[in-house]
């Protein structure tokens, strides 16, 4: 056992500085995600009872994604995108901490929580992508994301029981003479979350990245095989959404409170996080595809589960396979998209945040038309209806993500392989 860790160790210290910076850099920022995707849900659900005011939230996240995508463009200019995405990590925790002294949540600010949030986080992730494309190649992309997923799953366990259970005890505890309460909790979590963040920013210094060379990036016309991957982030994106709100929703509304949303999200965690690092480092990439189509099929019987049942098994069920679809579908997805821009970079001679930005608008138009199903049918039908419904009509049309892959795979190696 003791030598297969050495082993693995050793392995990882043998690839390039940048993707070990990059890794350990996610590693930490990732012990802050689980708080960002799971407990803001839970945190408004607690302070308002609205699951349409946690889709509203979120959909006014996605918008900041997107409006900092095109900032984050305009600053490569003068910025490297190490220091951009370093801004992105801090600011997205300092963020994060300052949402949870809010003393009330009306729509407006809600609205404004997300939005600032998402510009936050936007900083992060598109350079994240950037660094990665850069640091990367097609061979060694199952191995990188295997183990950033392992590390997501590993903490998607930990850190949501550790969460959870110190949001249920610290309601009602006293300290220096003041009874706590559990968004005290909240708060105390954010503070330690911005620590984290310092810890993540200060590795990612370690790293010799280097920007492309700076061009247009915004287009409005891409090559059909770039316009095949946007309709493959749509599709993307219009599940995302639900996988930040639906299991907050409901679990607080079907099974209990914070703790049990902690202890539900760690019961898959583990095998997931096994799973995704042994395909990350064995898989090849013919096999993308099949890891990519059981994510699929996962996630689609994890919907059907919750809308036939809608209880606490149900629920239970339904993140489980969320938990497990999460990571084995990034697993497939991110090589896939990164591949698509080498193949499309070659083709068609643009700077690669070209594809990045065009990438997130991709994302956003999924991602609304997800928030806003879910919205529209909580408004006219009602709450319950589009808690059960919602999520089956996304899973089924995302099923549509496989044959469009295997299509954008066949492409790039039939038509534009070097």
């Amino acid at each position: 056992m003791s030598k297969n860790i050495l082993g693995e160790y050793l392995f990882f210290r043998s690839q390039p500085l940048n993707i070990r910076t990059l890794l350990v850099t996610n590693m930490l920022y990732a012990f802050i995600l689980p708080i960002i995707e799971i407990f803001v849900g839970a945190y408004i659900m607690r302070n308002t009872g609205s699951p349409a005011y946690v889709a509203i939230y979120q959909l006014c996240m996605y918008f900041g994604v997107l409006v900092t995508s095109v900032l984050n463009g305009l600053m490569l200019r003068r910025f490297n995108s190490s220091s951009l995405y370093a801004f992105g990590i801090l600011l997205s925790a300092a963020v994060l901490m300052a949402m949870m002294f809010v003393n009330s949540i009306g729509i407006i600010a809600l609205g404004l929580s997300g939005f600032i949030l998402g510009a936050s986080t936007g900083f992060f992730w598109t350079n994240r992508y950037l660094l990665t494309l850069n640091s990367t190649n097609d061979e060694n992309r199952n191995y990188f994301f295997g183990l950033e997923s392992f590390f997501f799953s590993l903490w998607s366990i930990t850190v949501p029981l550790i969460v959870g259970a110190f949001l249920v005890s610290v309601d009602g505890f006293v300290f220096l003479g003041k009874i706590l309460d559990v968004n005290n909790g909240y708060q105390f979590i954010t503070a330690f979350s911005l620590l984290v963040a310092l810890a993540a920013v200060l590795v990612l210094s370690r790293g010799r990245f280097d920007n492309p060379v700076q061009k247009k990036f915004f287009y409005t016309r891409f090559h059909l095989l770039w316009q095949k991957l946007l309709t493959l982030a749509g599709l993307k994106g219009m599940v995302q959404g639900f996988l930040v709100t639906a299991p907050a929703i409901l679990v607080m509304r079907l099974v209990g409170n914070e703790g049990s949303l902690g202890l539900i999200q760690g019961v898959g965690g583990l095998l997931t996080a096994i799973l995704v690092y042994t395909l990350g480092r064995i898989a090849a990439p013919r096999h993308r595809m099949a890891i990519f189509g059981l994510g699929l099929f996962v996630f689609f019987l994890g919907t059907l589960f919750n809308a036939v049942l809608f209880s606490a098994i149900g629920v239970i069920v339904f993140v489980l396979c969320k938990v497990l679809f999460q990571p084995l579908h990034d697993l497939a997805y991110f090589p896939t998209m990164m591949k698509t821009i080498d193949a499309v970079k070659a083709i068609e001679n643009r700077n690669e945040y070209a594809y990045i930005l065009s990438h997130e608008i991709g994302l956003f138009i999924g991602r609304a038309f997800g928030m806003g199903l879910f919205i529209s049918l909580a408004y006219w039908v009602s709450e319950d209806f589009a808690l059960k419904y919602a999520l089956v009509i996304v899973g089924t049309v995302q099923l549509l993500s496989l044959p469009l892959a295997k299509n954008i795979i066949s492409d790039i190696d039939t038509k534009y392989s070097k």
